[in-house]
């Protein structure tokens, strides 16, 4: 495998602090871009900036003229209908086709299985999409003109679509993370839904796995799942969760309706990310 410049940006948030520490030890030469950071990796070139401001002609020689820019940068990724998912795309699409202008030659985008929408089973590459939240619309808008503006420019393009994202609990918004503080005032109960919906659960350094690998080779490119292709009810995952932290926290099922968007069944077919971790893992 390569040695490869890789510019990773929103480097600090809640996925980009384990894909950057994940590149380390591929042994890539990784520039972490972000608004500021909290922890610094030896080895590491750290720049900070904001991606969403100018955009100079000369922006892929600022930024170390990478082989690679790993895009995760990314506001209010766990507010699904946060205005700012429609305000930052231009600006996200400026940044990238700056990039590739300046001579960027491969791009790696993080998605997410929101862009999907409604969707019962397994998603690959040529699912439909149809986005019923400002985060999934904004998403998949950045990844058709990026697909297009790729394919135009001779950028290869991978568009890592994530899945639901546990692990680090205490740094993310998901319902883990609202269990353990629920847990952590004293609350014997939480409200709940059914749970029965089942889900494509991956913990966060798998998924820095799957996208360091992803990355660090050119042989699989396009949409690529980062999951485990294995659904699991949200009540299984929980209860799971609540057992092996040690919490007396008891689910209050049924407190809440389960919501009529939501899939009793969605999940990420693993098939280009198996076909990915036997390239690099040999």
């Amino acid at each position: 495998m390569d040695r490869l410049k890789i510019l990773v940006t929103g480097a600090n948030g809640y996925i980009g602090r384990h894909v950057v520490s994940r590149l380390v030890e591929l042994g890539h030469a990784v520039s972490a871009c972000d608004l500021n950071f909290t922890d610094r990796i030896p080895g590491v070139t750290y720049l900070t900036c904001n991606i969403l401001q100018e955009h100079p002609e000369d922006l892929y020689t600022r930024l170390g003229a990478p082989d690679v820019c790993l895009h995760m940068a990314w506001r209010d990724g766990f507010v699904h209908n946060s205005n700012k998912h429609m305000q930052d795309l231009s600006a996200h699409f400026d940044f990238l086709r700056t990039l590739i202008d300046g001579g960027l030659k491969r791009l790696a985008v993080m998605g997410t299985m929101h862009e999907v929408g409604y969707w019962e089973g397994a998603i690959d590459e040529n699912t439909p999409c149809n986005p019923i939240s400002l985060y999934g619309i904004a998403k998949d808008a950045l990844r058709r003109s990026m697909l297009w503006y790729c394919n135009a420019h001779n950028c290869h393009l991978q568009w890592l679509r994530a899945y639901y994202i546990l692990g680090d609990d205490t740094k993310n918004h998901s319902i883990f993370s609202k269990i353990l503080q629920a847990a952590e005032v004293g609350n014997p109960t939480f409200p709940f839904t059914t749970g029965k919906s089942k889900y494509d659960f991956i913990d966060v350094k798998e998924l820095a796995d799957q996208i360091g690998s992803a990355v660090s080779q050119d042989e699989v490119l396009g949409i690529i799942n980062c999951c485990t292709g294995h659904p699991i009810s949200l009540a299984e995952k929980v209860e799971q969760f609540i057992r092996e932290k040690g919490l007396t926290i008891r689910l209050d099922y049924g407190a809440y309706p389960d919501r009529p968007y939501d899939s009793p069944v969605i999940y990420g077919d693993p098939t280009k990310i198996q076909k990915i971790m036997e390239i690099t893992h040999q």
